[in-house]
């Protein structure tokens, strides 16, 4: 008879309670970042095919690769294109610790 062989967990942290809530709060900010940028698009003209892509993410990164056509999107000296900016730029300093420049410079 030969002897039995457990099968192989890949899953990384399966069910441990502390990587359960760690992945559930960070699953949370990922769509609170994703409401962010779409409400920072929402009543921008033209700016539907940036909504789409937006609404497809599926990872913070596809949200971090956005961030530029969306500011670029948001562009203008107007108060609320401005208040728009903030939004974002506070909904990706919540997920990205490490989004502003050392350099003094910043987006206004």
């Amino acid at each position: 008879m030969q002897p039995q062989i457990a099968p192989r967990d890949f899953t990384p942290g399966a069910g441990l309670p502390g990587d359960r809530v760690a992945r559930i709060a960070a699953r949370q900010a990922f769509v609170s970042l994703k409401l962010t940028f779409l409400e920072a698009l929402e009543h921008q003209p033209d700016a539907e095919w940036l909504r789409v892509q937006v609404r497809a993410a599926e990872e913070p990164v596809d949200l971090w690769l956005l961030r530029a056509p969306v500011f670029a999107a948001l562009t203008g000296v107007d108060a609320e294109l401005r208040s728009r900016r903030q939004l974002l730029r506070r909904g990706l300093e919540s997920m990205f610790a490490d989004f502003d420049d050392a350099s003094g410079f910043a987006l206004f």
